[in-house]
């Protein structure tokens, strides 16, 4: 379980209404009952329910399980689209070892307002069903544009071009942490939103193989082919 408080020996961790609904309520626990939960920094830790109740509930902390395991420095940005799969993309990048999650709005994004609070509430999810003990932020949604102008020296960004589709998929070393994922839209990057990534020196274009792959499907390749070649999983 992930709380938002500081995790130790002896320190009692107080639940949300939530928390305590869905641990006493759905999960049936009670008082005694052991429980693992990570903050992001403390690394995971064995609690024991000390306080149970409807709406508040109380764990003290026993001992350190797993030690804090940060992800490389490698964020994911991705042209939101419908819905469930948007939800699809956050949690497998959760998944994969994202450090930031960016939704961008291109001129081609087929999709509503990006809800930013549900879309974290869905990172948490993910990383509690994985054993992780690292929550990448999801940023607010940006627009393509304000995102370049703002960028930042030195993180590199790794553009997957389904233009390159057939082309090596291997991935320059240049491309190696702090770097950034870009996934278009379904519709594809619009001509010039792809001429200013080609003048773009942080940027450098991809291929993710022989196939042109779904906007979700494209998010999770890419993350794998940088952390099996310049990752956490080399």
């Amino acid at each position: 379980m992930y709380v938002e408080h500081a995790l130790g020996t002896g320190q009692s961790v107080p639940l949300s209404q939530a928390q305590a609904h869905y641990l006493f309520g759905v999960m049936r626990q009670a008082i005694g009952a052991q429980v693992s939960v990570f903050n992001g920094q403390d690394g995971e830790w064995a609690a024991t329910v000390s306080e149970a109740g409807k709406r508040k509930g109380t764990l003290l902390c026993q001992e350190q399980t797993k030690p804090q395991q940060m992800p490389p420095d490698i964020w994911l940005m991705f042209a939101p689209i419908k819905k469930a799969r948007t939800d699809f993309i956050v949690e497998k990048a959760t998944e994969m070892g994202a450090r930031r999650i960016v939704p961008v709005m291109t001129e081609f994004t087929n999709a509503g307002r990006v809800q930013q609070a549900r879309l974290q509430a869905h990172a948490i999810e993910a990383a509690e069903q994985c054993g992780g003990t690292f929550v990448p932020e999801v940023t607010e949604a940006v627009k393509f544009r304000r995102l370049l102008d703002s960028w930042e020296a030195p993180r590199s960004i790794m553009f997957c071009d389904e233009a390159r589709v057939g082309v090596s998929s291997s991935v320059p070393t240049v491309l190696a942490a702090p770097t950034a994922v870009l996934i278009g839209p379904e519709g594809g990057f619009s001509d010039t939103e792809r001429k200013r990534l080609e003048g773009f020196a942080p940027a450098h274009a991809v291929s993710l193989g022989p196939r042109i792959l779904r906007a979700d499907t494209a998010a999770v390749a890419a993350l794998a082919l940088w952390q099996a070649s310049l990752g956490d999983w080399t």
